[in-house]
């Protein structure tokens, strides 16, 4: 990486509003001319209403069901979003408050209403003293909850985000607000690993979303930086822009992390600064294991920096003129995926109220209601779990640029190796560019080896062909000499997930299934992966396979070889040939099953999955990538970025090479992944990757839409939507639907979006968990007696000019509005999808 950064917009001082420039631009990722939430078409009354009084008329009644309701004196009308998946109902809808509901029904609130007949469930964007709508409205039919669980800048992020991604804003709510539960609403604050700040000013809060009582931003001085702390001096405009949040300014960067365990510490510095200017905080990761480690860094971060004179990185923050310190001490609020149902709506709730000021989670966290946003740091954006499996199926980035231009907040894109689309965002001007000098880079980085160069060649001829080659085995003793861990990376989980023909190297297929065959551990039997049944080997090889003369074992179906390999290894299988390699040496797995955080700075083997890799204690002295071409040969468009990534965050936990710390990739030195790491730059191929596919039409220099239905519907879309002009139909193709039985997968019947009326189940979500870094994978199946005989799903997609994409969203939904009200066959329609094919 250059010593020299791209210029950061919001330096220059606070910031007064909305970001500008690139903010709205198609390279920012954002629709343009996005309706606030309560500024949508509210002329359609609700089907089914029935009579009511007129609003903005004296003396209101009106009828209900059980006849004559009074209505509220003050704002007698309340504007609702309801509960509906149906496209061409996405808008706000009138309501007459009843005036015995008056004081439950606030802003935000949860309300039942009737609807087309039925009691459905709504939320109020806002109560206004009259309606639009000429005709008679009808009265909210209750009160589900007087708490107010949406603020105005949610619900205005919600509309963007269901524009930008061709949705509706229920499905965004259901993303945004947790499931409420009764208890925590009148329960007390949040247990351990939750803890609450109050406002600057001591006041427990109110509603979200003012900054009133906030104390304006210390003084900031220069001073020295305290040994062994995350400094972010190493980046040329580091300490400026710690400098820009102190003071309450909004700058924005793409942040190229330094190797090495200190970005939990920097984004705390980062949080700290923020804090200081009164503002508050959050931060998103992509895993548990990640909130932990970033909670822990935050935790010590705002408990030293609330003694008077706070010291992030090279900036010094002194204490406001009102003697309160500057930055609160109180623990950050965690909101992740594996807290309860009451405990995450008490945290969720602890935010609306402006309770916590700063918040570290996961993905979902994106939407905590945090009360004057003043920094918003998404940490990996290119880890997969990032994208949303449910739609409207957003990413963690573009919500986060989204969220930026609407509160007008600093935001920081970090990773070891960010994601081609946050180079767009540096590429348009949207944010600068931070990363540590090539001074920096040299001291902190490991020494990395390919194990096919041509000096290893001459000291090992098989090195290129051996899964295991003796550099790697020399790291290992080194580490092992030295009294500190060694760490393998292994793109597979498993024991020997996959099996092919000795002969031919056909995948090995079950004879009653066709389904693939794996073996689960050395003791397991053969068997299949999909169906289960074991599969014995030929009780006389001499005979087995002649005519009338069956034998029930396995037999390759293209060559008649009976002889097996194993073309896929697994983490255990790896764990189990290293144990005997280095006999007396402990071996740790941490994978989807077990995922270890931390190992400590001893002797031994860890083996991990990508994303499980823990953190040792002063550092791995040797890191070993192996089956590079696992990653590599992936028929995915990001599978030489996605390798890089993932090579980095292991590498990125190895002791520096002064400390001797070496890494050793199983790869063709040639490749452009491995140039990278080799030389610790992934800015460069990042940058190569963005010039490549602009030239070839790829994201993110295009839009891309991914729908999905049968060839009926997918017809009826294309005649009812109108593209923008030069837009590009690839397709339709089947679509490769995969279910998962006994632990493996098979192909399933096609799978069939819901058409009105059907009763479906939940969305299922399956994939990747904690350390695999899979994307969660949404299967939009039904039951089976739901699909028509003969029904097929197919899928085409839709490209257009990046600068069209705001324009092909509108278009897109507004062909799904046009099949909702004809209730012909659904379609699912995911923009900007992270795999495509």
């Amino acid at each position: 990486m250059d010593d020299g950064s791209a210029v950061i917009p919001g330096l220059e001082g606070p910031s007064t509003g909305g970001s500008t420039g690139a903010g709205g631009s198609t390279g920012a990722g954002g629709s343009t001319g996005t309706a606030s939430a309560a500024g949508a078409d509210r002329s359609a009354r609700p089907t089914g209403a029935g009579r009511g009084a007129r609003a903005g008329t004296g003396g209101r009644t009106a009828k209900g069901k059980q006849g004559p309701v009074a209505v509220a004196d003050e704002l007698p009308v309340a504007r609702v979003v309801i509960d509906t998946p149906l496209v061409h109902l996405d808008r706000p809808f009138d309501y007459l408050v009843p005036a015995s509901l008056a004081a439950a029904v606030v802003a935000g609130s949860r309300v039942r209403v009737r609807f087309a007949g039925r009691l459905v469930d709504g939320i109020v964007l806002e109560r206004c003293a009259s309606s639009d709508h000429e005709g008679r409205l009808a009265p909210i039919a209750r009160s589900v909850s007087p708490v107010s669980v949406l603020s105005p800048p949610i619900a205005r992020l919600a509309r963007s985000v269901a524009d930008r991604y061709a949705g509706t804003m229920a499905d965004v709510l259901r993303l945004a607000v947790p499931p409420r539960h009764a208890r925590a609403e009148t329960a007390g604050p949040p247990r351990d690993g939750g803890a609450v700040a109050s406002h600057a000013d001591g006041s427990a809060g109110g509603q979200a979303g003012g900054s009133a009582g906030r104390q304006g931003p210390p003084a900031v001085t220069e001073s020295v930086p305290e040994p062994g702390r995350a400094d972010w001096s190493i980046c040329p405009d580091g300490p400026a822009f710690l400098r820009a949040l102190a003071s309450g300014a909004s700058p924005r960067a793409v942040w190229w992390a330094p190797p090495g365990p200190s970005w939990p510490e920097m984004i705390a510095s980062a949080v700290a600064a923020t804090a200081a200017s009164g503002r508050g905080a959050l931060v998103v990761v992509p895993d548990h294991r990640d909130v932990d480690r970033v909670a822990a860094a935050l935790a010590g971060s705002l408990a030293s920096s609330s003694m008077g004179s706070v010291s992030v990185g090279s900036v010094s923050v002194g204490s406001v003129s009102t003697g309160v310190s500057a930055v609160d001490p109180s623990p950050p609020l965690v909101l992740r995926a594996d807290l309860g149902p009451e405990e995450r709506y008490r945290r969720f709730l602890a935010v609306r109220r402006g309770q916590a000021r700063v918040v570290v989670g996961t993905r979902a966290a994106i939407f905590a209601p945090v009360v004057d946003l003043g920094l918003l740091v998404v940490w990996d954006d290119g880890d997969d779990l990032h994208a949303e499996p449910r739609a409207p199926y957003p990413h963690t980035r573009d919500v986060a640029v989204l969220r930026a231009r609407e509160e007008g907040c600093a935001v920081l894109v970090g990773g070891f190796s960010p994601s081609v689309e946050a180079e767009a965002l540096v590429r348009v001007g949207w944010a600068g560019r931070l990363g540590p000098g090539r001074d920096a880079l040299r001291r902190l980085a490991p020494r990395v080896e390919p194990v096919g160069s041509d000096f290893e060649a001459s000291i090992d001829p098989a090195a290129r062909a051996a899964r295991l080659p003796s550099l790697a085995v020399r790291a290992v003793r080194a580490a092992l000499a030295a009294g500190v861990p060694a760490l393998v990376q292994v793109p597979r989980r498993g024991y020997q997930p996959s099996i092919a023909c000795a002969r031919c190297r056909r995948p090995a297929r079950c004879r009653a299934c066709s389904g693939p065959l794996g073996r689960t551990s050395s003791a397991a039997a053969l068997a299949c992966r999909w169906c289960g049944r074991p599969v014995p080997r030929p009780a006389d090889p001499t005979r087995a396979g002649q005519a009338g003369r069956p034998t029930g074992g396995w037999r390759c179906g293209n060559c008649g070889g009976d002889q097996l390999r194993a073309s896929v290894v697994g983490d255990r299988r790896t764990a189990e040939e290293l144990g005997r390699a280095f006999p007396g040496v402990p071996v740790r797995t941490s994978g989807r099953e077990a995922v270890l955080a931390t190992v400590p700075g001893e002797p031994m083997l860890v083996i991990a999955t990508p994303g499980a890799e823990p953190v040792a204690a002063g550092g791995y002295g040797a890191v070993l990538l192996l089956d590079g071409w696992a990653l590599l040969g992936r028929p995915d468009l990001r599978a030489g970025e996605e390798s890089l990534r993932r090579w980095l965050a292991a590498a990125a936990l190895a002791r520096p090479a002064e400390a001797g710390g070496l890494v050793v990739v199983a790869a063709d030195l040639g490749l452009g992944p491995v140039q990278a790491l080799v030389r610790w730059d992934p800015a460069q191929f990042v940058g190569r990757e963005a010039d490549e596919r602009a030239e070839l039409g790829f994201p993110p220099a295009s839009r891309v839409a991914a729908v999905e239905g049968t060839p009926a519907a997918l017809g009826e879309l294309l005649a009812a939507a109108r593209l923008p002009a030069g837009a590009d139909v690839l397709g339709p193709v089947p679509v490769p639907v995969t279910r998962r039985v006994s632990g493996g997968t098979r192909p399933a019947r096609p799978a069939h979006p819901a058409r009105p009326g059907r009763q479906t189940g939940p969305d299922r979500v399956e994939g990747g968990g904690a350390g695999e870094g899979g994307a969660a994978e949404e299967q939009h199946t039904v039951a089976a007696h739901d699909l028509e005989p003969g029904e097929e799903v197919e899928r085409l997609i839709i490209r257009v000019r990046r600068h069209q994409g705001a324009e092909l969203a509108r278009a897109l939904r507004a062909a799904r509005g046009t099949l909702d009200a004809r209730r012909a066959d659904r379609v699912r329609v995911q923009l900007d999808p992270l795999m495509i094919g």
